[in-house]
This record gives C-alpha cells, structure tokens and sequence, in this order.
C-alpha cells in the first residue's frame, strides 16, 4: 500500500515555541512509518513540525497519491498530550482534506485516544488507541488483503461505521492491546523520511549546533494525579543500553549530530541502566552531550549522577513542581523539597546542569507557597527553566477532582496559553504575571553570575555578552514594577470560568466539537 505519515503539531501555530526555534521531527510518526515500511509498505512523510500551513499536507495528498493517510501524532513530544487546540483545529482540516480526495485516514496520538469518537466524527476511518505500531500493523494487513471483516476484530482500534452515503451511523472500540515490552526489537526510527539538512540548517543558525532527538524508554510507572497517560497509562518499558547506544552510533555515522535530547519522560529508571548506558558508550566510542528528563529522588540514588557525568549529560530536567511540600504531596509527586534541593547541590558538584519544571495553580496553593517555589529558585539556582499551570485532562485523578468547575475551554490554544481551566486559587492574569515576575527574576540572576564569572576572568567574552548586560539592567529595572502588579493581582478575586450553554451538560462539554 502506499501510506503518507503526518502529524498535525505545526510549529508554526505555536509562537512561543516558533520564536524559541528548536525543532524536532515527530519521532513518534517516525517510528510508526518505519514498522509500516518494515512490512512491506511504501512509505513518505509530511512533517508538520516546519511546515507553514495545512496547504502543504494537502500538497502531499496530491503529490504521493496514498492509498492511506495516517495522521500518527508523535506520543514523544508532551505538547501533543496537551492537546493544544490550534493542532486538534490542524488535524481537523487534515482529516478533511484527505476525505475531500477520498482517501481513508487512520488517527492515531492523545487526543484522538481520548476522544475517539469525536475524530471519526470528523471522517477518520480508524483511530488507533494508546500506542499504535502493533494495532496498524495488523490493520494494514486487514486493509491489503481488503478483509473488512478482520479489522472489526483488531485490539487496540476504534472505527467508524458508515452508512452508503459515507455518514456516520455509529463507531465502535475494540479495546487496547498490551504495550510493546521488547523495544529493541523495533527497528530504528525513518529518519530517511526527514529534510535533516534543513533541520540541521536551522539549528546551527540559531543555536551553533544540531541536535536531534532519541528515546530509551516508554511510559512512566509514577502517580503524580495531574499527569495524564493516554497511550501507555502507568507503564513504563525500556530499551537496552546496548540498542540504545547503537542508534547513536548510527544517527553520528549518517547525521552527525552534535547533541541529543532523549525526550523519555524518565530516563534510566531500572537501577544500573545508566551506569550499563555510560559503559556502552565509552566501549562504542560514542561521545554526545545531551539532556534528558528524571526525577529528583532518582537522582540521588546510588551512582546515577557520576554516570549521568560520565555519559556526557549536560543538562538533566525534573519535575520540581513546587518548594511547597504541602503542594508536592497534594500533587502525589513522591518527592520532597528537600531532594530537590540536594539532586541540584550534586549535579551541580558533578560539574553539569540542571532544569526545573515548575507548576502553579494547583488545588489548595496559597500565596505562601507560591513565595517558597519563587525562594527555591533562588536558592538552587537552576541553569534553566520552565513554568506552566495545572491543567486538568481526562483520565486523571485531577481531571475528576476540578471536572464540575470546568467551562467549555479545555484545551490551551498554544503552548503559551496559560489559562486557568478551572477554578484556581488565583486568577489567569496572576499566574501569567507570575511568569513574568519568575523569569525577570530568574533572567536577571543568571546575567549577574555571568558577568561575575566574566569580571573574575572565569569566563571568555561573548558578543552576547553585551546584549546580556543590557537584558540584565532591563530585567532589574522593570522588576519592581513586575512585583507590585503580581501583587495587586493575588488581592483580586478570580472571576467566574464562562457557564455552559442552557441544556449542556459537563460530560457533554468534555467532548471537542468536531467543529474548526
């Protein structure tokens, strides 16, 4: 058969992230497209990530012909779990733009698992749920041999039923299938399929080098009751240090990159992974700065910050969330402050970097313990940042606790949204002020150490330097001001979430409209 991947996360119609300009291929497509190809099928790709419109899937439809569209979201990238509005809106027009040319569309990603229903109300075919590669295999296999029959058997699909008009006349799910558990017996993602010169342009150009992105596990086992997991729920599978390093070796001999990401949601989970991981490496000859995700209680536990140094990390993410602990266990996290603040004394001592995810809004949170995660930064001392809001999905604990405050919006429109969905503690403007106030302040510190390191002569001069200087004396002078409007701000009531419209219910209003 011939198949044409997408994805529907443009890069384009997230500003945030379009002015912050690092880009990924949709790996989570890439893997898919290459078991499809594994079997036999001949395989292209749109990918969304650079394109500038809709158009260009449209484009593709015309040019490759395919007897299939698979719009296969990329479970690695966590805005796809959001489910940003603007990209559900994107897949929307994609699934009508292939039904206009008549070609079949199978869906596969986050939303379209939680929302099935109201993707083959658009006009998709099948929707893969959870994680996809096994379902569509079996499928393809259905659909090449023409045995309609066979696909309302296959575990892990839901498809719809039409009548001769081609209108929906119902759907029906057939459940999910078990998760991979060997994943080196995946072959290697179809980075063939990928422009990588025109990645690799782009990243050079605005950053000095290319980075690409790999993954070495699946899943997450923890219960933090905000996190939503709709394609591998409390799971959590892993590949082998010995795979994982001969995709590196792979991805330097035909690429050359000069970084990776692993976009894992935990990275070297099963104790001694990571020590087995910086063995292979330095066996293969394999040396590649790279930043991965972990948890602070996981980084303290036995030698997995030197064997982090040792395989070359040079920047490792957690979730700190909170310096509240009240907010922390409330959260379910399994972590302390405490550990946050020893993981960033060690890494620090092991001589690279470390992130904070930070998250405010939560059920509960008091003024108080927004000024003791503001104290814990400063503190610690991160190397970066990250803030969000919580933000209820389905399937979570969360979701259920705040489900009755929730209006029509769901979803975020794009990565810098902000919106409180729920009735928070303060309102939307507090915490989008707050993220102004945190990263003035944060900004403003880490330009102070730089040009004290520089003054000391600990550090050669940049141009950028100047313009440091410069964003440094900018940040100090409107911080005040930053700070008495946050101020302000806590004192005024929150207003009223938008009620649903008379004869709606919240069950209801939880459903995306297959409407643009």
């Amino acid at each position: 058969m011939r198949l044409l991947f997408g994805q529907a996360y443009f890069l384009r119609f997230d500003a945030k992230l379009w002015e912050a300009m690092q880009p990924y291929p949709p790996l989570g497509t890439l893997y898919a497209a290459s078991v499809a190809r594994e079997a036999g099928h001949d395989v292209t790709l749109f990918d969304a990530m650079l394109a500038d419109s809709e158009d260009e899937w449209a484009a593709a439809l015309d040019r490759d012909r395919p007897d299939l569209a698979i719009i296969y979201e990329d479970n690695f990238n966590y805005l796809s779990k959001m489910c940003l509005l603007r990209m559900r809106q994107a897949g929307y027009t994609m699934i009508d733009m292939a039904r206009d040319r008549g070609v079949p569309v199978v869906v596969a990603g986050s939303d379209a698992s939680d929302h099935s229903q109201a993707y083959l109300e658009r006009g998709a075919d099948y929707v893969l749920l959870g994680e996809g590669e096994e379902t569509l295999s079996e499928l393809l296999a259905a659909l090449e041999t023409d045995s309609v029959a066979q696909t309302r058997t296959i575990v892990g699909l839901a498809y719809a039923r039409r009548d001769d008009r081609g209108r929906l006349a119902g759907w029906e799910s057939n459940g999910r299938r078990p998760d991979i558990k060997d994943l080196d017996r995946l072959p290697f993602p179809a980075w063939d399929l990928v422009d990588v010169a025109r990645y690799r342009t782009i990243w050079k150009e605005r950053h000095g080098r290319f980075s690409m992105n790999m993954v070495t596990t699946r899943g997450c086992p923890y219960h933090c009751n905000w996190c939503a997991k709709p394609i591998w729920g409390q799971r959590y599978n892993s590949r082998s240090p010995q795979n994982v390093v001969a995709e590196m070796a792979w991805l330097v001999e035909r690429y050359q990159p000069d970084h990776i990401w692993f976009a894992d949601d935990i990275m070297g989970l099963r104790p001694g992974w990571l020590e087995s991981f910086a063995a292979e490496l330095d066996a293969a000859g394999v040396r590649l700065p790279f930043k991965c995700l972990s948890r602070a209680d996981l980084l303290l536990r036995g030698d997995t910050i030197d064997a982090l140094a040792r395989a070359g990390c040079e920047i490792v993410w957690i979730g700190a969330e909170s310096g509240s602990q009240q907010v922390l266990d409330a959260m379910e996290k399994g972590t302390r402050v405490d550990q946050i603040v020893e993981a960033t004394r060690r890494i620090h001592a092991a001589g690279f970097r470390i992130g904070f995810f930070l998250q405010f809004g939560y059920p509960g949170e008091t003024l108080d313990d927004v000024m003791a995660t503001l104290a814990l930064v400063r503190a610690c001392r991160p190397d970066d940042i990250g803030m969000s809001v919580s933000y209820p999905l389905p399937g979570t604990p969360f979701y259920e606790r705040v489900r009755d405050q929730l209006g029509l919006k769901r979803h975020w429109v794009d990565s810098a949204d902000l919106e409180m969905l729920y009735h928070g503690p303060f309102s939307s403007a507090f915490y989008r002020q707050l993220h102004v106030v945190l990263h003035k302040e944060f900004r403003s510190r880490r330009s102070r150490a730089r040009l004290s390191r520089l003054v000391r002569g600990r550090a050669r001069p940049h141009r950028e330097d100047w313009r440091r200087f410069a964003a440094m004396v900018y940040q100090a002078a409107t911080l005040p001001l930053a700070r008495r409007r946050l101020t302000r701000l806590a004192r005024t009531p929150e207003r009223a979430l938008p009620a649903l419209p008379p004869g709606m219910d919240r069950e209801a209003a939880a459903t995306p409209t297959p409407q643009t």
